[in-house]
């Protein structure tokens, strides 16, 4: 499977939404070119994000299913994975006096403080049992400085160092990448935004992403900072509709 079945599924997806999709879903920049491949990234599929964990999403296990049935429409699959040492700075724990949710500095950038999570070792950072590893080719750790968060899976928050995916990603021929995981206002939102700014042409597939929602509309105003950034938005069902059509 390349990217031409993934570009083939989105134009019948868009023919089946309506012509406003199918206007962008036919942009000449989104013409399949076989020399160039598509990868998805499953963005921080782990205990400590689902429910039960202790920075819970709602319903954010619900997405794994989606997930690992889309693995198959890539080219390539990556995941990233939270991987706080235990004296983390964004750990609220950490900051006397401060409580989740609070917004401090640290390391020079806005940093939102939150319950401990994702911890080195832990089991609330492992990815899900459910999530099919059996097509990723690396995981990417991120977060692991204390002095600084680090959201996307590319950069820390404040762009000093990288994780080395972007440059994995370039290595391996990719140009266009799909953005999936948890959380969407937060890791898969910024995911999402280097990816674009990196010069990929980036995807985030909907459905297959949940909101913290700390504010009411946090998911929904992240959705839109994605488009207009250029970042297309999809359902997963345009992306396994290739699956339908080549079968």
């Amino acid at each position: 499977m390349g990217r031409s079945k993934i570009a083939t599924g989105r134009v019948l997806a868009c023919l089946a939404v309506g012509a406003s999709l199918l206007s962008a879903c036919s942009e000449p920049a989104r013409v399949a070119d076989e020399a160039t491949r598509c990868a998805l990234i499953i963005v921080d599929m782990q205990y400590d994000f689902t429910p039960g964990g202790s920075l819970a999403v709602e319903d954010g296990d619900q997405i794994v299913g989606l997930i690992n049935d889309l693995q198959g429409e890539f080219d390539l699959v990556v995941a990233t994975q939270d991987w706080h040492p235990s004296d983390h700075g964004s750990f609220a724990s950490n900051q006397e006096g401060r409580r989740p949710g609070e917004v401090i500095q640290l390391g020079g950038v806005e940093q939102v403080l939150w319950p401990d999570h994702s911890i080195q070792g832990s089991h609330g950072a492992e990815l899900l049992a459910e999530l099919d590893r059996s097509r990723i080719a690396r995981i990417f750790r991120k977060g692991t400085d204390p002095e600084i968060d680090s959201y996307s899976g590319f950069f820390d928050n404040g762009k000093r160092k990288a994780t080395g995916l972007g440059n994995y990603l370039k290595e391996e021929g990719v140009s266009e990448v799909y953005v999936v995981g948890l959380a969407l206002d937060y890791c898969v939102k910024f995911t999402a935004l280097d990816a674009q700014g990196l010069g990929f042409d980036t995807t985030l597939i909907e459905d297959a992403s949940r909101a913290v929602n700390l504010s009411p509309n946090d998911g929904i105003d992240a959705v839109q900072a994605m488009k207009d950034a250029g970042i297309q938005v999809v359902k997963g069902a345009e992306v396994l509709a290739a699956r339908t059509q080549n079968r």
